[in-house]
Formats: structure tokens, C-alpha cells, sequence
């Protein structure tokens, strides 16, 4: 199953298989390290809004804002987390 990285909730994992489009700020998420087949895991999510999330991506703990997060195409591990 595929969803975009903003859906998943606190504790979901998946595995980044793209980006919604070539702009600048996909080249800084993937220089961030989200890079096609790295696995991510949500690990928090702010108290308004769920904004922003961090994110745990190769070995790093980034913090990223749901409108970021929508550009980035996973697919999930295990059972959905929607």
C-alpha cells in the first residue's frame, strides 16, 4: 500500500519510493536523506495540528512540516497506519 509521508501516523514506518515532483525542494529532502528505498519512521507530531512531525531517516531525527511531508511517496511496512 502507498500513501504519502504527511498521512502516516505516530509510530508508522514505510519506505520512501519517490517524490511528487522534481522542484528545489525535493533536491532538499533528498539531501535530508529521503532517498528512494530509505525506511522512515514517525516519531512525534506537534500538538496543533500534528505540525510538524519528526521523522526518523537514516539514523538521522529530522523535523519536517506536513505540507513537506506530502511531496513524499512511501510505501508502508507492515499493516496500514492511516
Amino acid at each position: 500500500m502507498t500513501m504519502r509521508l504527511n498521512e502516516l501516523l505516530k509510530g508508522g514506518r514505510g519506505r520512501v519510493i519517490g517524490h511528487a515532483d522534481e522542484s528545489v525542494l525535493s533536491q532538499r529532502l533528498l539531501e535530508m536523506g529521503f532517498i528512494y528505498g530509505t525506511k522512515v519512521e514517525v516519531l512525534h507530531e506537534g500538538p496543533f495540528g500534528k505540525d510538524p512531525m519528526a521523522v526518523r531517516v537514516r539514523g538521522s531525527v529530522v523535523a519536517i512540516r506536513r505540507d513537506e511531508a506530502k511531496m513524499i511517496e512511501i510505501e508502508i511496512e507492515g499493516k496500514s497506519n492511516r
